[in-house]
């Protein structure tokens, strides 16, 4: 895969934080099995690839990885792109990229299953063209958006404590 450049990672950074600024978004649900981590790699832990990774995307602090095999599939729902991101050398956030309807049902039904049910209780759901989920651990934050009318998501999976950091980073590229 190409690396993607800073705007791209810029929205989806954007994306990442509009449940918390968008009026009528879901609130996180306690999560249930926080992984502290991804795939066996610990949140913080220094990372800089390996044989099976690919660097992608290299700043003054953040690095992104990518499986050189390709994403693997989160559950059943097939995944387009699995970027694992470090700052300053620590393994920080995953961003997961999926596209369809379908996917995004066995995604939500493989995240549910893993880290606990979605608060269904009436006014609690987002609808409208961008949908919100969002799982919040002692460790980890996961956060879900599907844009309907694009039928495309994007998945954060990120270290609570080094999230602060990362988003200091990503703003310090943008000035």
């Amino acid at each position: 895969m190409s690396p993607v450049p800073a705007r791209i990672i810029i929205i989806g950074l954007a994306l990442a934080t509009l449940p918390f600024a968008w009026p009528g978004t879901t609130l996180a649900v306690p999560m249930a099995n926080d992984p502290q981590g991804f795939g066996g790699i610990a949140w913080g832990a220094p990372f800089s690839g390996s044989d099976d990774y690919t660097l992608v995307e290299s700043t003054a602090r953040i690095k992104g990885y990518e499986l050189k095999q390709g994403p693997p599939p989160m559950g059943e729902a097939k995944v387009d792109a699995m970027r694992l991101l470090t700052i300053d050398g620590k393994f920080a956030r995953v961003m997961v990229r999926y596209q369809g309807k379908q996917t995004h049902a066995k995604m939500l039904a493989y995240l549910e299953a893993k880290y606990g049910p979605l608060d269904r209780t009436p006014g609690q759901l987002s609808v409208g063209t961008l949908i919100t989920h969002n799982w919040r651990g002692p460790e980890t934050e996961i956060s879900l958006t599907f844009d309907a009318k694009q039928e495309r998501g994007v998945i954060f999976i990120e270290s609570r404590v080094l999230l602060p950091t990362f988003q200091d980073a990503v703003s310090d590229t943008v000035n």
